[in-house]
């Protein structure tokens, strides 16, 4: 595995963090419109805890944004051609990391349907399911729970 850094966003990464959402694998098909006009913005970065992890030469391998009030994961992606390799397990535990420090007792998933499996293996609780919100989310997902004690 490529050396990997996990650092603070800054506005300057806005663009690429859209990018990698954008291009994400995962919500092609009828996953699409939840991700349709998606934008991780420079105010959105500010306002909440997110972190970024860069390979080689700085390359975007993914990110997560860390809602503090109320805790919740918002966002966490791995670029496509970095799946498999760790770096969602490093996000993952920096987040909670980051929980932790914030003095978050647990975090909130309201996970992609495909991508329960994952955070459960690292420790999610599955605690409910979240109903549609049409038009962009026409199906049930997942609610998760991390504790960080």
């Amino acid at each position: 595995m490529e050396p990997t850094t996990i650092r603070r966003a800054v506005a300057q990464d806005a663009e690429r963090l859209t990018t990698l959402v954008r291009q994400s694998g995962a919500y092609r098909g009828k996953y699409a419109s939840i991700i349709s006009g998606y934008r991780v913005t420079a105010d959105y970065i500010a306002r909440h805890r997110v972190f970024v992890a860069s390979g080689a030469a700085g390359r975007l391998l993914g990110f997560y944004a860390l809602v503090v009030e109320p805790p919740e994961l918002d966002l966490a992606f791995v670029a496509d051609d970095a799946q498999g390799r760790g770096i969602g397990r490093l996000l993952v535990e920096h987040m909670i990391g980051q929980a932790r420090e914030a003095g978050l007792t647990d975090v909130r998933v309201v996970s992609h349907p495909p991508a329960e499996e994952f955070y459960r293996r690292l420790g999610a609780e599955r605690v409910g399911t979240v109903a549609p919100s049409p038009p962009k989310v026409t199906w049930e997902r997942p609610e998760l729970r991390f504790t960080t004690l």
